[in-house]
């Protein structure tokens, strides 16, 4: 059991040259720790980084997709996480939403960073956010689909641009390289062993639809 134990932190204490954890090392924290199931991710195309791995030429989420195995394998059980990673040490770290895990809800970058100031503004406290080049994810409590109608339905007006991250969904999560950039927290989980508190979907659309129509972001950009 010694053995087992200090194997395992010195696996969560990797870091890559640049400080952040590896791949390996988030993965067993994110399944361990907060019980957040996880698998591996495709790796972007290695001749071609802005390529997928994946069979399909026209992937639009390339190396950020479970492909094999498949979303259905996403687990907590750290022998199957240690056993991926060490033998894919590279792969990006896809968090399968929903369930006991969080949902998320994402938008462009740009529109993301002006809402997220707008709200700081405001005094709104928000969970981790993932931040990629190009989309910002933010974390938030597990919710159904029926749930998620009625919220948009209520809406007036939601932009199209944004997307629901719920069961059956999924999304990368830092330290993972993809094809369009590497995937960071732009709002870092408070350090701890519990998993992160997330706030509430309704609360979250509420305020970032809010945001973007007061900000003036246009909708090409949206």
């Amino acid at each position: 059991m010694r053995e087992i134990l200090g194997r395992r932190r010195r696996l969560l204490s990797k870091r890559r040259n640049d400080g952040t954890p590896e791949p390996i090392s988030a993965a067993l924290t994110f399944a361990t720790e907060w019980q957040w199931p996880v698998l591996p991710g495709v790796a972007p195309d290695p001749q071609d980084r802005g390529r997928c791995g994946c069979p399909d030429p026209e992937c639009t989420v390339p190396g950020a997709h479970p492909f094999d195995p498949g979303l259905l394998a996403a687990t907590t059980d750290a022998r199957m996480v240690r056993w991926w990673w060490t033998n894919r040490p590279s792969a990006p770290v896809i968090l399968a939403t929903g369930g006991t895990a969080p949902c998320a809800v994402s938008l462009p970058a740009l529109a993301a960073s002006r809402a997220l100031a707008l709200l700081d503004r405001r005094g709104m406290r928000l969970g981790p956010v993932v931040a990629s080049p190009t989309r910002w994810a933010l974390l938030v409590e597990p919710y159904s689909m029926e749930q998620l109608g009625e919220l948009l339905y209520a809406k007036d007006f939601v932009p199209g641009s944004l997307r629901f991250h719920g069961e059956g969904g999924y999304i990368a999560l830092p330290p993972s390289e993809t094809g369009t950039g590497a995937v960071r927290w732009e709002r870092a989980p408070l350090p701890g062993s519990a998993a992160p508190w997330v706030p509430d979907v309704e609360a979250v659309v509420d305020a970032v639809v809010d945001a973007l129509t007061r900000t003036g972001v246009s909708a090409p950009e949206l």
